[in-house]
């Protein structure tokens, strides 16, 4: 009777391991197609589009049937360009856009496309040349992308060449719950006047994908931990999309960014988030959008329509 009883027991405990290892199987797909952008399987690629608030970039798992570099890249880009029609997303591309080839040179890749690519609105492009080089790299054997307008070289809007981009030269979230680490900012805060800045040293234990950029920014969002410091940013205030490229930041808040209700000078916002930026990263202008676009009357004096550089005067505040 007692072998009896215990092989029920030894029956039982195996059942039980069984049930628990297809959980643990069924929970590991269901993260898997929850986060795309973790990890990709051998013989897929992400293809980045922009989200249906056109905010942000958002990436797919796309698989193609080409595997030779220069057809590969092809796929990839007709993938790009054509958003198939069962993703709430749409191209980084303006329809108005034309694509006229690529070339591959060593680890370069050069896309062409004709006269309108210069037309896109600035935040647009960005998001554009981010998603493009985020896309084509991961093709074996292309380390950078060199974007060409009619045949010419990319220029920014300061009408220096862009020149070739690499995967890194543009920061993007990912998501890894198991990896942090401790870092020291200097972030600039608002003194008792409201007029001036004033710095305040803070360690964070913060995930090591979350960007340096983005950490400042919802630090400073979060508000000051000192006495003698006060906030220059709405604390409901959201970042829907950071990224860094040629040492311009450009960071899209929501509409809460625009809330009057802090008594700060007009420039103190904008100020402790650009010297903020430039005291810790290589970061030296940074633009600012609202829900995608920089036409835009901050406190219906500063207008958004420009980039910020670093600036000493309004540092030194009253402690």
């Amino acid at each position: 009777m007692r072998e009896f009883i215990n092989g029920k027991k030894r029956a039982f405990k195996c059942l039980v391991l069984l049930v628990t290892a297809s959980l643990c199987c069924l929970l590991s797909a269901c993260r898997e197609s929850l986060e795309p952008t973790a990890s990709v399987s051998e013989g897929k690629y992400l293809v980045y589009y922009l989200n249906a608030s056109t905010t942000k970039l958002v990436p797919q798992v796309y698989e193609p049937e080409s595997t030779a570099p220069k057809e590969l890249v092809e796929e990839l880009m007709d993938q790009f360009i054509h958003v198939p029609k069962d993703l709430d997303c749409q191209s980084a591309l303006s329809d108005k856009v034309a694509y006229q080839g690529m070339r591959l040179e060593g680890q370069v890749l050069y896309v062409y496309f004709d006269i309108n690519y210069s037309s896109m609105k600035p935040e647009q492009e960005i998001l554009c040349r981010a998603g493009l080089t985020r896309t084509l790299t991961q093709v074996e054997g292309v380390d950078y992308v060199s974007v060409y307008c009619g045949d010419q070289p990319l220029i920014d809007r300061l009408g220096s060449p862009v020149g070739a981009l690499s995967a890194n030269d543009f920061i993007l979230n990912t998501s890894n719950v198991n990896a942090y680490e401790k870092t020291e900012l200097t972030l600039y805060f608002a003194d008792e006047t409201g007029n001036k800045l004033i710095a305040e040293k803070r360690e964070v234990v913060h995930n090591i994908n979350t960007s340096l950029e983005q950490l400042i920014v919802e630090q400073l969002i979060a508000g000051p931990s000192q006495a003698g410091r006060y906030p220059t940013l709405p604390s409901d205030c959201k970042v829907l999309s950071i990224s860094v490229t040629d040492n311009v930041c450009y960071i899209n808040f929501d509409a809460a960014f625009l809330n009057t209700a802090l008594t700060v000078g007009e420039y103190i916002p904008i100020y402790s988030i650009v010297d903020s930026l430039s005291e810790m990263t290589p970061v030296t202008r940074v633009q600012i959008m609202v829900n995608g676009s920089q036409d835009v009357m901050f406190r219906d004096v500063v207008s958004l329509n420009t980039t910020f550089e670093r600036s000493q005067d309004y540092i030194g505040g009253v402690q």
